[in-house]
C-alpha cells in the first residue's frame, strides 16, 4: 500500500472539506448537511464518508450552543415523548396533525407535558406513519464494551 498517495489524498480532501471530519461553525454545519443529502442518494457507494460525516454532525448538534436548549428538553423528557417531540419538529407538526395516530389535539397535549402515557397503539400507529421501529419510543440502557 502507497502510504504516501493515501496521506497526501486525506490531506487534500480536509483542505477542501474540513467540516467531514470536525465541524466548527454554522457554515460548516450547513455544508455537512448539504453534503449528506448529495451522499445518501447513493448510499451504498458512500457509506463511508457518510459514516465520518454523520459523526461530526453528531458532534456538532451534541455540542453546538445553538442545540443546548434543544438537547436539555429532550435529555429531561422520556423517550417516547422525545421521539414524539422530534418527530413534531422534524416535520413541523401540530397536536392536531397526529389525530389519526394519537387522538384529540387535547390528547396529544397532555402526552406531551406528561400527564398522560403513549400507549401500545399510538406507539405502532407512529411507527407505521413514520416508518419507525417502535423499540424508538422506549428507554434502550447505555451497553458498556469494557
Amino acid at each position: 500500500m502507497n502510504f504516501a498517495a493515501v496521506k497526501t489524498k486525506a490531506k487534500d480532501l480536509f483542505a477542501e472539506a474540513s467540516f467531514i471530519s470536525q465541524i466548527r461553525g454554522e457554515a460548516d454545519y450547513e455544508n455537512a448537511l448539504a453534503l449528506m443529502d448529495e451522499l445518501i442518494e447513493d448510499y451504498d457507494e458512500h457509506r463511508v464518508l457518510i459514516s465520518v460525516l454523520a459523526n461530526a454532525i453528531e458532534e456538532w448538534e451534541d455540542n453546538a450552543p445553538e442545540f443546548a436548549a434543544f438537547n436539555q428538553r429532550v435529555a429531561q423528557l422520556d423517550d417516547g415523548v422525545a421521539v414524539l417531540r422530534t418527530l413534531m419538529d422534524q416535520y413541523q407538526l401540530k397536536a392536531e396533525d397526529l389525530k389519526n395516530e394519537i387522538g384529540s389535539k387535547s390528547l396529544v397535549s397532555m402526552i406531551l407535558n406528561g400527564s398522560r402515557n403513549l400507549t401500545r397503539e399510538h406507539i405502532q400507529a407512529l411507527s407505521s406513519r413514520f416508518r419507525l421501529n417502535p423499540a424508538i419510543f422506549f428507554h434502550m440502557p447505555a451497553v458498556s464494551f469494557t
